[in-house]
């Protein structure tokens, strides 16, 4: 068999994984010894392993989680209050699937936005759509696309991801024009997507936002 050739042939083709599961092969003494199904099996699970590899660090890009963070490096020794069972169970991602919300409350410290990133890196590992955005400057940043003629385009990318992670919400009153794409973003996403949320604040304060600065009650 012509190595070169076939190698050509792969990358024209677009399968790297398989040319380089190919080289391999082929420096393997061994690998004279496989029957040519068994070649063909391992070229096309390197193939399909590289492709996976690569749209999750895509979607990981995307994201842009504020934290390295994932569900299988959570310390249950911290005390935090957090149900271990409660939150296995959501991190098998059924949530996300029935397009449910979800909200993280507690203090400051005990690692809320950690706990959403781990949900949301587990969420990309699921295939899914994810998109970190911290409230006070997602606010900040429609504020600018409204003026630069952004804004729809960014109302529609927050809308149609499968998971959308809002952190620190509650710090800031909204104003007219951010409750405005408040609700329209509740609009777009109601059935499409699920969102999970961050607070400090308790949410049974939550209905002070229009007239005061958000606390604890």
């Amino acid at each position: 068999m012509l190595t070169h050739p076939t190698l050509d042939q792969l990358h024209q083709l677009g399968l790297a994984g398989m040319a380089r599961a190919f080289e391999e092969l082929q420096a393997n003494p061994q690998g004279g010894e496989l029957a040519p199904a068994e070649w063909l099996g391992l070229l096309l699970d390197r193939e399909i392993a590289e492709r996976h590899d690569r749209r999750l660090k895509a979607r990981l890009r995307f994201a842009k989680l504020r934290h390295q963070a994932s569900v299988e490096n959570i310390d249950w020794r911290t005390s935090r209050g957090l149900d271990r069972a409660l939150f296995q169970k959501l991190a098998q991602g059924g949530w996300i699937e029935a397009r449910e919300n979800l909200i993280i409350e507690g203090p400051t410290g005990v690692g809320k936005s950690w706990l959403a990133c781990a949900l949301g890196q587990k969420a990309c590992r699921d295939n899914h759509s994810v998109l970190y955005q911290r409230v006070p400057r997602l606010f900040a940043e429609l504020g600018l696309a409204r003026g630069d003629g952004r804004h729809a385009r960014l109302m529609r990318t927050l809308g149609a991801v499968k998971l959308l992670i809002l952190d620190d919400w509650g710090l800031e009153p909204l104003g007219p024009e951010q409750q405005r794409d408040l609700l329209e973003l509740a609009e777009d996403r109601y059935g499409r997507g699920a969102t999970l949320i961050t607070s400090q604040v308790p949410v049974t304060c939550w209905t002070m936002w229009q007239n005061t600065r958000l606390g604890w009650c």
